[in-house]
C-alpha cells in the first residue's frame, strides 16, 4: 500500500488538533485566532512529547497562501467610497495611533538593545490592533450597536490599509542596508502610481467583463474566476517589486466595488477560513517555550507598552479626530492588543531574513496576553473617564467634552478654491498615471515589434517609430484632454470667474499648467522616437494638443470613458439601493444627537419570529422605532404594526446607544432553547389496534385528543384494503379499529400506554 505524503499527514494532524482546540476556545468564549495559535504550539517540533508536524516547509507554503486569502478577503470588505465618506476624523485618529505606536515600538526596541531592523519591525507590529478580536469583544459585551463601536471599526479599516502600505515600505527598507529617505520617497511614489493605475484599470475592465458573463456565472465558476483574478494580481504584484499579499488585497478591493462582491465573499469565505487557520497554526508553530522563558521580561514590558501606549495615543488620536473625552477613552482602550497583521508583518520579516528569530514568538506571546486583557481594558474606559473628570478643572472638563456639531458649510471663496484645486489635482494625477502607463506599455511591448516589422519591410526603423508614436498619442489623447479640460466648466470654476476679476488670472493659470503637463507627455513621445530639434517638437505638441481640445469626437470619447468608470464604481451602490440593502441618508443627521440606526438580524431560533410588531412592543419596551425591514431583496419601509417578522429578516431600528444595546441583549436572550435530545425527536409511523379499554372508544376523532393532547396525527384506518382508508374527522372510534399514527416516539408511547399495550409488556 502506498505511503501517504508528509503533507497529507501534517494537514490531518493540524486540522484535527486545531478543530479540537478551537471548540474548547469557543466554549470558553475566546477568539478562534488564539485557538489556532495554541494548536500550532501543540503540533510544533518544540513539543517533543506529542505528535508534531514533519515537513514545516510545506506548511509554510500553505501559510503563505493563507496570507494571500486573508488579504484578498480584507480587500473584499474594503471600499474606497467608504473611506472617502469617512471624512478626516478617522484618518486623523488612525494616522496618530499608527505613527505614535510605531515610534513607541522602535524606542522600546532600542531600549532592549535590539538591532535596528528588529526595532523597526517591532514598531510596525505594535502599531496594529486586531479587527477580529475587537469585533468579537464588542459583540460579546453587547457594544456592537453603540456609536463609539462604529468609530473604532472605521479606524481599524484605515489601520489595515496603513498596514498594507507599511508592509511595502518595510520590504523597501529591508532591501537596503539602512533606511534611506530617498528610497522611502521612491517607494511611496511607486506605491501610489501602481495603486491608482491598478484601481482605475481594474474598475474599468473587470466590472465590464463580469457584466458580460453575469448570465452564465454560478457559484463554482464565480469562485474559480475570483481566485484566478486574485492570484493573477498577486503574480503581477511580485513582478513589479511588491508582495503577493499586496496584489491580492488590490484585487479584492477592485472586486469589492462590483455587484458580485457579496456572492464572492460567500463562496471565498470557507477557503479563506481553511487557509487562514493553517496560517495562524503556522504562527503558533514558531513559538519556542525556551525563547518565552528567556524573554519573559521584554514580553511583560511590551504588554505594558501596548496597554498604556494604545490607551494614551489611542485616546489622543480620537480626540484629535473630534471625539469627546468619554468616547475617545472608550475607543482608545478598545484597541489595546496586537492584531493579526502583526503576525503577517513578522512573517514578512522572517521571509526577508532581516529580523531575529526570537521576535516572532515574543510578539505572539504579547498578542495572546493582550487579547485576554481586551475585555477588561474596554470595561476600564468608563471608570478612567470618571476618575479624570473628578480631577480635572471644570473649565478643562468642558473643553475636552465639547464637540462642534451642526456647523454650517462655508461657501467662501477659500472653500471654492480648495474644492476646485483638489479636484484638478486628483484628475491630473489619475490621468497622468494612465498616460504614463500607456506610454510604458507601448514603448516596451509594441515599439520593438513595430520596429522589427518596419526593418523587415522597408529596411528602416523610423516607420515603426512613427506608427508607434501615432498610436501612443491617440491612446493617451482622451486622458490628456480630460485633465486639461476637466473642471473648466464646473460650478466652482464659473462662480470664482464671475465673483471677482482677481480670480480670473489664477484660473487661467491652472489651465495653462495642465496644458503644459499635457505638452510634456507629447514632447516625451516625440523626443523618444525622433531626432527633431526641441523647438519643432514643441510646435508639433502644441498643434496636437489643440486638435485634441477642439475635437468633438475626442471629447465624446473622454466623457464616455469617464462615465463608464463612474458607473462601474457605483454599480454595487446602485444594486444596494435597488435591492433595499442601503441605510437611508438621514442617519448621518442624527449622529450629533446620539441617535443612529442599528441593524439586527432575526435568527432562526428567535422567539420574535412569527410575531407582529404590535405584539413585540419594541417602542414601549425599549423606546425605539423600526424604520425598515430587509427581507431578501426587498425593503419594507415604515412597516405597520400588523407586519409579521420572519426568520432571517433584518430590522433597522432607530435609537440611542443604550436603547439599541437593550434590544441586542433581548434578542440574544429571547431564543428557543437548543434541543439537545434531538435524536429522540424522530417521527415514526405506527399501527395501533384499539383495545376495549382504550379511552378513545366512542369518541369522534376530533374529540379524542390524539392531536391536541398527544401531538400525534391519524393518517388512516386499516380496513383490509390494499390502500389505507382516509379517515373522516367525524368518525367514531370503535374497539378493534386499526389506526395508523404519525408522531414522535415518546408521544406514540403514551398512546400505547393509554391503549394498555405497555402495561401488558
Amino acid at each position: 500500500m502506498a505511503e501517504l505524503p508528509n503533507l497529507v499527514t501534517d494537514l490531518a494532524l493540524i486540522l484535527v488538533v486545531a478543530g479540537c482546540v478551537t471548540l474548547l476556545f469557543k466554549k470558553l468564549k475566546q477568539p478562534l485566532v488564539l485557538g489556532y495559535i495554541v494548536a500550532g504550539f501543540l503540533v510544533s517540533p518544540h513539543m517533543p512529547y506529542i505528535m508534531s508536524v514533519v515537513d514545516e516547509a510545506d506548511i509554510k507554503t500553505w501559510a503563505d497562501i493563507g496570507v494571500i486569502f486573508l488579504l484578498f478577503s480584507l480587500g473584499l470588505d474594503f471600499s474606497v467610497k467608504k473611506i472617502l465618506k469617512m471624512g478626516a476624523s478617522p484618518i486623523i485618529a488612525a494616522c496618530t495611533i499608527v505613527f505614535c505606536m510605531l515610534g513607541l515600538g522602535i524606542t522600546v526596541g532600542h531600549g532592549f538593545g535590539w538591532k535596528q531592523m528588529d526595532c523597526i519591525f517591532l514598531g510596525g507590529m505594535l502599531a496594529m490592533s486586531s479587527t477580529a478580536i475587537i469585533y468579537k469583544a464588542f459583540t460579546d459585551m453587547g457594544l456592537s450597536q453603540q456609536g463609539f463601536a462604529t468609530t473604532v471599526m472605521s479606524v481599524l479599516i484605515l489601520e489595515d490599509i496603513l498596514a498594507i502600505v507599511m508592509m511595502v515600505m518595510l520590504s523597501a527598507v529591508a532591501s537596503g542596508n539602512s533606511p534611506d529617505g530617498v528610497q522611502l520617497i521612491e517607494s511611496l511614489l511607486k506605491i501610489g502610481f501602481f495603486l491608482i493605475l491598478w484601481f482605475v484599470i481594474g474598475l474599468f475592465a473587470i466590472p465590464l467583463f463580469l457584466r458580460k458573463v453575469r448570465g452564465i456565472l454560478n457559484s463554482e465558476t464565480l469562485l474559480v474566476l475570483a481566485l484566478g483574478l486574485c492570484f493573477l494580481m498577486a503574480v503581477i504584484s511580485t513582478k513589479v517589486g511588491f508582495s503577493a499579499a499586496f496584489g491580492s488585497f488590490i484585487m479584492g478591493s477592485i472586486l469589492a466595488e462590483t455587484i458580485e462582491a457579496e456572492k464572492i465573499i460567500k463562496v471565498v469565505e470557507p477557503i479563506k477560513n481553511l487557509f487562514g487557520a493553517i496560517f495562524f497554526v503556522s504562527v503558533g508553530m514558531l513559538v519556542d517555550p525556551k525563547i518565552l522563558v528567556t524573554y519573559a521580561v521584554p514580553i511583560g514590558l511590551l504588554v505594558i507598552t501596548i496597554l498604556f501606549g494604545q490607551a494614551l495615543f489611542g485616546t489622543m488620536g480620537y480626540m484629535f479626530g473630534g471625539q469627546s473625552l468619554k468616547n475617545a477613552l472608550r475607543c482608545g482602550f478598545s484597541m489595546a492588543q496586537v492584531g493579526e497583521f502583526a503576525f503577517i508583518i513578522a512573517t514578512l520579516g522572517l521571509s526577508l531574513g532581516v529580523i531575529s528569530k526570537f521576535l516572532y514568538p515574543v510578539v505572539v506571546a504579547v498578542s495572546v496576553v493582550t487579547t485576554f486583557l481586551t475585555p477588561y481594558m474596554i470595561r476600564a474606559a468608563n471608570p478612567t473617564y470618571d476618575f479624570i473628570l473628578r480631577h480635572l478643572p471644570k473649565q478643562w472638563a468642558r473643553r475636552v467634552n465639547h464637540i462642534e456639531v451642526g456647523t454650517p458649510q462655508n461657501f467662501s471663496s477659500d472653500n471654492l478654491w480648495r474644492t476646485l484645486i483638489r479636484a484638478m489635482v486628483a484628475n491630473t494625477v489619475v490621468y497622468s498615471i494612465l498616460s504614463a502607463a500607456t506610454i510604458i506599455i507601448m514603448f516596451s511591448i509594441v515599439l520593438p515589434i513595430l520596429r522589427r516589422l518596419s526593418i523587415e519591410i522597408t529596411g528602416e526603423h523610423w516607420v515603426g517609430n512613427a506608427i508607434c508614436g501615432l498610436l501612443t498619442t491617440l491612446l493617451i489623447a482622451p486622458f490628456l484632454r480630460a485633465f486639461v479640460m476637466k473642471k473648466n466648466h464646473s460650478e466652482e470654476f464659473k462662480t470664482l470667474w464671475t465673483r471677482h476679476r482677481t480670480n480670473r488670472l489664477p484660473l487661467v493659470f491652472t489651465v495653462l499648467v495642465r496644458m503644459f503637463i499635457a505638452l510634456m507627455f507629447i514632447f516625451y513621445i516625440c523626443n523618444y522616437l525622433t531626432r527633431f530639434k526641441n523647438a519643432l517638437l514643441i510646435v508639433i505638441a502644441i498643434g496636437l494638443l489643440t486638435l485634441m481640445i477642439l475635437s468633438r469626437s475626442m471629447k465624446h470619447r473622454s466623457i464616455t470613458l469617464e462615465r463608464l468608470f463612474v458607473q462601474n464604481l457605483r454599480s454595487r451602490e446602485i444594486a444596494a439601493q435597488v435591492n433595499g440593502q442601503r441605510k437611508p441618508r438621514f442617519e448621518g443627521h442624527l449622529l450629533d444627537r446620539d441617535i443612529h440606526i442599528g441593524e439586527f438580524e432575526i435568527t432562526e431560533n428567535s422567539l420574535w419570529a412569527g410575531k407582529s410588531l404590535n405584539k413585540l412592543q419594541l417602542r414601549n419596551r425599549f423606546g425605539t422605532h423600526v424604520s425598515s425591514i430587509l427581507r431578501g431583496t426587498q425593503r419594507l419601509n415604515i412597516p405597520k404594526g400588523n407586519t409579521i417578522i420572519f426568520p432571517n429578516d433584518k430590522i433597522q431600528v432607530i435609537g440611542n446607544d443604550q436603547q439599541l444595546a437593550a434590544i441586542s441583549a433581548a434578542m440574544r436572550q429571547e431564543v428557543k432553547a437548543e434541543d439537545y435530545d434531538i435524536e429522540n425527536r424522530e417521527i415514526l409511523l405506527r399501527q395501533i389496534l384499539l383495545s376495549d379499554n382504550n379511552p378513545f372508544i366512542g369518541k369522534a376523532l376530533t374529540e379524542s385528543g390524539i392531536r391536541d393532547k398527544y401531538n400525534c396525527m391519524v393518517v388512516g384506518v386499516d380496513e383490509g384494503q390494499p390502500q389505507i382508508t382516509l379517515i373522516n374527522p367525524a368518525h367514531i372510534l370503535q374497539a378493534g379499529d386499526i389506526i395508523w399514527l404519525v408522531g414522535e416516539k415518546e408521544n406514540i408511547k403514551q398512546i400505547r400506554i393509554a391503549n394498555g399495550e405497555e402495561e401488558k409488556k
